[in-house]
């Protein structure tokens, strides 16, 4: 699934008339360089879910036969569900298997295919070293075990993981985060992750995708 329904408003005016997956990196929408990695680590089926300007994502990426995918849409009301409410929204199309999940205002080259391999917990998170605008980081790995707090190396969330559908089996519909969920579960020791140390990008600025843009344009 890639999380896809969010209004930018740290990316205003871009964001007016172009969603914020549709903004251009290296030469092509941020939303492809998901789709392809996907596809190059064996995926066929993508869950997307959309709100603002979802019409445009839709129009744009249509069935998603030229990235080898089939795209499924989870349309959500105006205002968005919040990432666990859009997630739980979205479920009846995602099935009853773990699922991996990218956040679709980042970049990373962290290596899907190996976390396609279903966690044994409820939830396995790609963590990565902090960046400026996120200094005291999100969570601590001890091993491959994610706490909230403890001994280990403070890490921030890259916004990629797999999860158990099972994380939302106490859960209402309606908005809500997901960081509360993840803290629950941590709480009773069923959230792995990993330290990814490659490249990842936050595009939550129009500094910073422009910054994201320089860097792949640089590499080819």
């Amino acid at each position: 699934m890639i999380l896809a329904a969010g209004r930018g408003e740290r990316m205003r005016p871009l964001t007016d008339h172009t969603p914020k997956p549709l903004l251009a990196v290296g030469g092509r929408p941020l939303i492809e360089h998901h789709l392809l990695a996907l596809a190059d680590a064996g995926v066929t089926e993508v869950v997307i879910n959309t709100a603002w300007l979802g019409d445009r994502i839709e129009a744009h990426l249509g069935d998603g036969s030229r990235y080898g995918l089939h795209l499924n849409y989870s349309r959500e009301p105006e205002g968005a569900l919040d990432t666990g409410g859009g997630i739980r929204h979205a479920l009846p199309l995602l099935g009853d298997a773990p699922f991996l999940v990218i956040n679709g205002d980042v970049w990373c080259d962290v290596p899907l295919a190996p976390l396609l391999t279903p966690p044994r917990a409820l939830a396995h998170l790609v963590l990565v070293d902090n960046p400026d605008h996120n200094e005291n980081g999100d969570f601590v790995l001890n091993g491959n075990s994610v706490a909230e707090t403890g001994a280990g190396p403070r890490l921030t969330y890259a916004g990629i993981g797999i999860f158990h559908p099972a994380l939302w089996a106490d859960t209402r519909p309606g908005a809500f985060p997901l960081a509360p969920l993840l803290r629950g579960a941590m709480a009773a020791g069923r959230v792995t992750g990993q330290h990814h140390r490659g490249q990842w990008h936050d595009v939550g600025t129009p500094e910073r995708l422009r910054g994201l843009d320089r860097a792949l344009r640089d590499t080819g």
